[in-house]
């Protein structure tokens, strides 16, 4: 591999990260600066509100190897870390957080993995420090729930921080629906693939955007984007359901036949209501929530728009571009 003409670029979504993007950008950096590679980062700022976009215009300025995307409003990491691929020039795309949960250390490892000719190197979080054991168990939960769901297998603990291939990148452009998990997006995409295990440390300062109703949503996308399990199981809810009638109908005739203690129609009208109502309202929210994604899909509007673009845009010379720090 002809390394001096390679650029590697490494997309960051952040989202009010001011206390981390110092110290994330002097330590990917260092690492990089070993290795014999151009790079370029590439932060993407998801509608910050704090001095986010300050520090990132100053990063912009002061080296020529930092771009800065400021997006016009807050689109979600998924969409953020999609802006970042698409503008993405490198000959492989590392993309990772801000927040050093994504320890840089680990780039030139992913780095060495592309070499030997892996197209997608995904790393899997084994652990996180400092994480409580509700939030691990509802990750593990969600990784096997998906798997059970979906034809598309998704490794437990997997993370957005991985290297792609420039020829993955450009087959991922393809992909343009607004529910997106990346995850399952990368590991249904193809190309030859390989993992990385991690312990994730603790966040270097901040606390975590992601709260559980993120996280909901989250697990909601990757589901309903690659499984239609949710809607056959409306059909099995109500055979299920069926059986059950069944056999509080018999109950019924059961009371009424042999015993006094029957109130006239108590039981047709409560089986009917908590039976057949429940059904309907279970099979009309599955079915409402793959429609009302059908409606953000039709509407065609973009993904996302930017606010300002800063720093340089890769050169033809990548060396005279990405060599060097600005002044």
């Amino acid at each position: 591999m002809d390394i001096i003409n390679k650029l590697i670029s490494i997309v960051v979504p952040v989202y009010n990260e001011q206390e981390n993007i110092d110290n994330f950008y002097s330590e990917v950096v260092k690492h990089m600066e070993q290795l014999a590679y151009c790079f370029e980062i590439i932060f993407v700022d998801d509608g910050s509100s704090d001095a986010t976009p300050l520090i990132l215009e100053r990063l912009a300025t002061g080296d020529k190897r930092v771009r800065a995307l400021i997006m016009a409003r807050n689109f979600g990491h998924q969409v953020a870390l999609t802006c970042g691929l698409d503008h993405a020039q490198g000959d492989a795309i590392i993309t990772m957080d801000g927040d050093m949960q994504h320890p840089p250390e680990m780039v030139p490892l992913l780095i060495s993995k592309w070499e030997e000719g892996f197209q997608v190197v995904q790393t899997v979080r084994i652990n996180t420090e400092g994480v409580s054991w509700f939030k691990n168990f509802t990750s593990g939960m969600f990784y096997k729930l998906m798997n059970a769901l979906s034809n598309v297998q998704v490794a437990e603990g997997g993370s957005d921080f991985r290297l792609l291939d420039k020829q993955v990148v450009d087959s991922f452009r393809r992909f343009r629906e607004r529910a997106r998990f990346i995850r399952g997006m990368i590991s249904a995409i193809g190309y030859r693939q390989t993992n990385i295990e991690f312990i994730a440390p603790k966040r270097f300062a901040g606390q975590s955007k992601f709260s559980l109703k993120k996280m909901l949503h989250f697990a909601l996308d990757g589901i309903t984007a690659y499984s239609k399990t949710p809607l056959r199981f409306a059909f099995y809810i109500g055979i299920l359901l069926g059986s059950v009638s069944i056999g509080l109908t018999l109950h019924v005739l059961y009371i009424k036949i042999f015993t006094a203690e029957a109130v006239p129609g108590w039981a047709t009208i409560t089986a009917s209501i908590l039976l057949l109502g429940g059904l309907q309202l279970a099979g009309i929210g599955i079915i409402g929530e793959y429609v009302g994604r059908i409606f953000e899909e039709v509407k065609q509007r973009p993904l996302y728009w930017l606010r300002a673009e800063l720093g340089t845009q890769v050169a033809k010379d990548k060396q005279a571009t990405f060599g060097e720090k600005g002044t």
